[in-house]
């Protein structure tokens, strides 16, 4: 940001000769030319740097939220896993039916 500083002050000096022209053309070209080019150009430098610096953090906190996502959806498909595995053991069993099992259901 001190750059901008410096140029401002830099493209200052030129002015008085620009407006003591009185030639609209000067005028409009200092501003263009000098003070916009010199002035401008380390402002908007520093502003991307900023927004730079900004996502590159943004990026790191959703880096870290979708490895914490990626462990819980591991840990849910091994749950399901070992829910498989105990019903098909279940369904293996072939487990007698009792009369009172058959007592609590109803006929669709």
């Amino acid at each position: 940001m001190w750059a901008a500083y410096l140029f401002c002050a830099l493209a200052l000096v030129s002015l008085p000769a620009a407006i003591h022209s009185h030639d609209p053309i000067i005028i409009v070209a200092w501003i263009a030319q000098t003070f916009l080019q010199l002035v401008l150009l380390p402002i908007i430098i520093v502003a991307q740097n900023v927004q730079a610096a900004a996502a590159d953090t943004r990026a790191k906190s959703d880096h870290a939220t979708l490895k914490a996502i990626h462990t819980l959806t591991l840990e849910v498909c091994e749950i399901n896993q070992r829910q498989n595995e105990i019903l098909q053991m279940l369904r293996e069993r072939k487990l007698p039916r009792t009369p009172a099992y058959n007592a609590g259901r109803t006929e669709e």
